[in-house]
């Protein structure tokens, strides 16, 4: 079972993959199998971590009239693209080494562009069997001005999509 974990920066996408390390991962790796067969078993059981960073645009909007657009320099643009970069590769490493913990190979990928799209076209180009996303628990308004990632996942990929909730918090 090819399966897919979107990760990002909230503590949800990672007790997301939390959950499927512990549920849906748990034990294969103790499994053995004769060599030939665990290339393609492993082949089919592939984790793979997708984070997808928002496209940088290099132009600001002024506000007020008469005003023109402005353009971003190009050092201050390849700076915030490195630290993105950078920001990126820290989150799927300390993902990595949760899935390495469970004694589980994955496959990491950064991507950027609209998140809601990319893991769309991912899940499509790679025929995921199974995407898991976390839950910020948005509330309806937040959820209708900012957008749901897992809600317009679970609307358009072409796979089945586990919504991760968040722990509930302990009652005081």
């Amino acid at each position: 079972m090819r399966v897919m974990v979107g990760i990002d920066e909230s503590d949800e996408s990672f007790h997301a993959l939390r959950w499927t390390l512990d549920k849906l991962f748990d034990g294969m790796s103790t499994r053995t199998a004769p060599p030939e067969e665990a290339n393609q078993e492993e082949a089919a059981n592939l984790l793979t971590l997708l984070h997808v960073q928002k496209a940088f645009h290099n132009y600001g909007i002024p506000v007020g009239a008469g005003a023109s657009a402005f353009y971003v320099p190009y050092s201050i643009e390849e700076s915030v693209r490195k630290s993105q970069n950078q920001i990126s590769k820290e989150l799927l490493f300390h993902a990595s080494q949760m899935c390495k913990d469970k004694s589980i190979k994955v496959k990491s990928l950064i991507l950027e562009g609209d998140p809601k799209e990319k893991i769309c076209q991912v899940i499509e180009q790679m025929q995921v069997d199974l995407l898991v996303v976390g839950s910020r628990k948005l509330g309806k308004i937040k959820r209708a001005l900012l957008g749901s990632v897992s809600d317009y996942c679970a609307h358009n990929a072409n796979c089945p999509v586990l919504i991760v909730k968040p722990p509930q918090e302990a009652s005081k």
